[in-house]
This record gives C-alpha cells, sequence and structure tokens, in this order.
C-alpha cells in the first residue's frame, strides 16, 4: 500500500512538471495582444485615406480625383492579392533566403485557431496586409499626371509581387536580410526604401511633367488633413510593430511621436531661414519625414536618439525635396524619394548608431552612441 502511495505521488509531480513544460512549449491565444494588434490594423488602414487626402491636396486639381481613386484601387488590389499569394510569398516557407513558398497560398492550412507567436495568424495577415497597401499608395504620389488608371490596375499587383514581398520576406520572413541582423522595427526598408526605389525608376522611366514646377498645391488644409491622419496612423504602425500589448508598444509609441515633432519643427526652421517664412506644408512634410526617419528604429532608440533622429531628418528631407532633385534631374510630383528614401535611409543607419539595448533588452545591441 505504502509503495503505491509513493508511485501515485511520484505519477502527480511527473504530471504537473510535463503540464508546465507542455505550456512553456506551447504558444497561446493572448487577447490582448490580439485586440491590440487587430486595432493597429486599423489604424494603418486608415492611413491610405490618408495618404490619399495628402497627396490629393498637393496635387493640381484636375489630377485629385485620379490620385485619390488609385490610392484606393491599392487598398482594393493589394488586399486580394495578400490572401492570394502575396502574405505567402512573404511570410512563407524560406525558399533560398530569398521568397516564400506557395504553402500558403489562398492561406492554405491557417485555421482561425492557427496562432503567430501570441495572435491569432490571421490577426498577423491583416496587419501585415495594411503595410503591403501603404507602401504601394507611396509609390504613386511621384508619378501624378503621368501614370493612367488603367496602368495602375495592371501596375500595383507586380510590383507587390516582384518587390515587395521578396523585400518582405529578406527582412521579415527569416531571409538574407535577417540572417545579417538588419534593424528594421516597422518598415524602413521593406515600406519606405523599397517604396522610393521604385518611385525613382518610375519618375526616370516616364520623364517629366510639362510646367512641373510652376502650379502650388490644390488644396493646404487637405494636406493638413492627410497628415493628421498619417501620424495618427502611425501609431499603430510603429507601436503594433511590437506585436504585444507590452511597454515597449508604449515606449515606440511615445518614441514615434517625439520624431515627429523634432522633424516638424526641424522643417519649418529651415525653411524659415531658407525661404523667409515656414508654411502649414512644410510643416506637415516635416512631420512625415520624422515619421519615416524613425519607422526603422522605434522600438530600438531612445527618447534622445528619437529627437536627433527627427532633427536629422527634418534638415535632410528638407534639403532633399527643394536641392536634389533639381541637381539630378529627375520630376518626383510628390517628393516621395525626398522625404521617404531619405527619410528611410536616414533612419536606417541612424538606427543602428542609436540602438541601445537599454530599449532592446540584454539580447540586443548598443550603437555607437
Amino acid at each position: 500500500m505504502r509503495k503505491f502511495s509513493y508511485i501515485s505521488i511520484l505519477m502527480m509531480v511527473f504530471m504537473v512538471v510535463a503540464s508546465q513544460t507542455g505550456w512553456a512549449d506551447d504558444a497561446t491565444l493572448d487577447t490582448g495582444d490580439n485586440a491590440w494588434i487587430l486595432t493597429c490594423s486599423a489604424l494603418v488602414l486608415l492611413m491610405s485615406p490618408g495618404l490619399a487626402f495628402f497627396y490629393g491636396g498637393m496635387c493640381s486639381v484636375k489630377n485629385i480625383n485620379n490620385m485619390i481613386m488609385m490610392i484606393f484601387l491599392c487598398m482594393a488590389i493589394i488586399s486580394v492579392q495578400w490572401v492570394f499569394w502575396g502574405y505567402t510569398l512573404s511570410f512563407g516557407p524560406d525558399y533560398g533566403h530569398f521568397i516564400g513558398g506557395l504553402g500558403m497560398a489562398g492561406l492554405h492550412g491557417i485555421t482561425p485557431d492557427s496562432l503567430y507567436c501570441t495572435l491569432s495568424e490571421y490577426t498577423f495577415i491583416a496587419f501585415q496586409a495594411t503595410f503591403a497597401i501603404i507602401t504601394l499608395g507611396l509609390i504613386l504620389g511621384a508619378v501624378e499626371g503621368r501614370m493612367k488608371f488603367s496602368a495602375c490596375m495592371v501596375f500595383i499587383p507586380l510590383w507587390a509581387t516582384a518587390c515587395y514581398d521578396p523585400v518582405c520576406h529578406w527582412v521579415w520572413g527569416g531571409g538574407w536580410c535577417a540572417d545579417l541582423g538588419i534593424l528594421d522595427f516597422a518598415g524602413g526598408t521593406v515600406v519606405h526604401i523599397n517604396s522610393a526605389a521604385a518611385a525613382l525608376a518610375l519618375c526616370l522611366m516616364l520623364g517629366k511633367r510639362k510646367n512641373a514646377n510652376i502650379r502650388p498645391p490644390a488644396n493646404v488644409p487637405m494636406i493638413a488633413l492627410g497628415a493628421g491622419l498619417l501620424w495618427f496612423g502611425w501609431f499603430g504602425f510603429n507601436a503594433g510593430s511590437e506585436l504585444a500589448a507590452d511597454g515597449r508598444a508604449a515606449f515606440a509609441w511615445v518614441i514615434t511621436n517625439t520624431a515627429a515633432a523634432s522633424a516638424a519643427f526641424t522643417w519649418i526652421v529651415c525653411e524659415w531661414i531658407h525661404r523667409g517664412k515656414p508654411t502649414l506644408l512644410g510643416m506637415a512634410s516635416g512631420a512625415i519625414a520624422g515619421l519615416v526617419c524613425i519607422t526603422p528604429a522605434a522600438g530600438f532608440v531612445g527618447p534622445l536618439g528619437a529627437v536627433q533622429m527627427g532633427i536629422m531628418a527634418g534638415i535632410g528631407c528638407y534639403f532633399a525635396c527643394v536641392k536634389m532633385k533639381a541637381a539630378f534631374g529627375y520630376d518626383d510630383a510628390l517628393d516621395v524619394v525626398g522625404v521617404h528614401g531619405v527619410g528611410g535611409t536616414i533612419g536606417a543607419f541612424a538606427t543602428g548608431l542609436y540602438c541601445t539595448k537599454f530599449v532592446m533588452g540584454p539580447d540586443g545591441v548598443d550603437g555607437v552612441f
């Protein structure tokens, strides 16, 4: 009897230990994290209408409707492309560290109970779809007045498949950039540098507009409304990239706002010195430049680093927009290259300079400063 009792006790202990080990190994859905990332997905999706207002206000009057329609077209086409093959190419099983496989085409095999970290995988799919949508929209500002709506319908799915999905896989899907240890918290490379490179290529292919530099923005209040929606949605973009409702997400929120404010102020100071007065368009553009710059760094740098990155973005992007286009002779209608290309590049390099274990944790790295 005593021997049986000992065996029973040992079996109970073993079952408890085994069950605890199983809980440690098996991911479980965190409803708080899941709700937060669903909210962030909605915020990032809101950035596309914000971008439509921002770009539409800067267009000539005759091109406003076409620009807004093309950005909404991105929302329609990419939402479908992402489900059919975009998600699996970006986050599917790795092939040669270059692209994901087609095993999850049409979201095959992903059930409502499938998990990605502590999230429903469908939550992660939705969140990443909004990133793909906004990236395509960013490109279109460079070709205002030079791309037909029908051509845009062809360009959107082709570029998403050939360029966005592979680069996304390189950085976030386990590709060769991830192997190199590249730090891109929320899309400095995947979204901003990627879209700016495409914008520059289109500018060079399509050539210059007639009378490109003589018309003012069509609607400055619309620009301000669009910039406000972008600034608001960017909190989902950056803080949501933590993929958890935790302290680091809150930290990224504060860092994002700090860099945007710093860059907006720096831009209008540059404008005041260079042109004699600040403008609402300049303040809006400066805020966007700061948001672009801090995107790869929001979960890696401290507050002082964010301020310095905002200052660098304000100065660098301002002079890129007013000087670089003329120097190199390309016609970037709405300064996609100047803001997203230059801002994203500054942010990518500055992330390595200002990253800190204080933010990243003990497994992180300390930058130069």
